[in-house]
């Protein structure tokens, strides 16, 4: 393992001895307990544990939306905690891209407004033949200049999906993304994030509950009371589920 200064090569994100405490006294949760764990570029991780593991908390530090009461979070080699929040705001902008289940998707803007607006934020252009690449996989290609209302559940988790991959971020962190889609609707979208990892070279952490969605993953680390507690490689829904009962998630 290398010392917390160190950048490990080939890591797109990782966590050394994390813990993330709220309340104090009797009314303290250790949400993280000590997690250290890498994110390898290229690779697509689900997370997954019983409510109260400390999934999204996990994701939410790693992505630096939340803050660590003790320890480190890097993506790539920039240590979290040492930025200003204007550089992380920053950091995140231009290195991180996120897909959330409700898809705060803003709903005055068109399904093409929306795509890009982290990027015209950020004060950059899309790169129109990715952005028509990533349209056309997601099938939006005809659905570009309608608003969030006039699209379905499965279209606009689409966008929101193309939003978090237009800007070519570093690493991408999904949190229940399929989580309010229909099985149709979901299965496409997991096929289009394993398709960016496995084509186009991304990283994706995702959390889900669902075993069928870690399926698409390359690995996945179950969570209990905020440790890990077991990882699966090249797993399938069976194994997930085989897994899940022996560790009593």
């Amino acid at each position: 393992m290398a010392t917390q200064d160190e950048s490990v090569a080939g890591e797109a994100a990782r966590m050394v001895d994390g813990v993330k405490v709220y309340g104090e006294g009797d009314t303290e949760v250790r949400a993280l307990d000590g997690i250290t764990a890498g994110f390898q570029q290229q690779q697509y991780t689900a997370i997954m544990g019983p409510s109260g593991s400390g999934k999204s908390t996990l994701l939410h530090c790693l992505a630096g939306l939340d803050v660590l009461s003790g320890g480190n979070t890097y993506i790539g080699d920039v240590e979290l905690g040492s930025l200003k929040d204007k550089d992380l705001t920053l950091l995140r902008r231009k290195k991180v891209g996120f897909v959330f289940q409700a898809f705060n998707l803003v709903p005055t803007l068109s399904a093409r407004e929306n795509i890009i607006l982290p990027l015209l934020i950020a004060g950059d252009k899309p790169d129109e033949e990715w952005f028509q690449q990533v349209v056309d996989i997601l099938g939006l290609d005809d659905r570009l200049s309608h608003r969030p209302s006039e699209l379905s559940g499965g279209q606009q988790q689409r966008v929101a999906a193309a939003r978090a991959l237009v800007s070519r971020p570093a690493i991408v962190f999904a949190d229940e993304p399929s989580g309010n889609l229909d099985s149709q609707s979901a299965a496409e979208l997991l096929g289009f994030l394993r398709r960016a990892v496995t084509e186009f070279g991304q990283t994706i952490v995702m959390v889900t509950h669902d075993p069928v969605a870690a399926s698409y993953a390359d690995r996945v680390i179950f969570l209990g009371d905020g440790k890990i507690v077991d990882e699966l490689l090249s797993p399938t829904a069976e194994g997930i589920i085989d897994r899940m009962k022996q560790i009593g998630a």
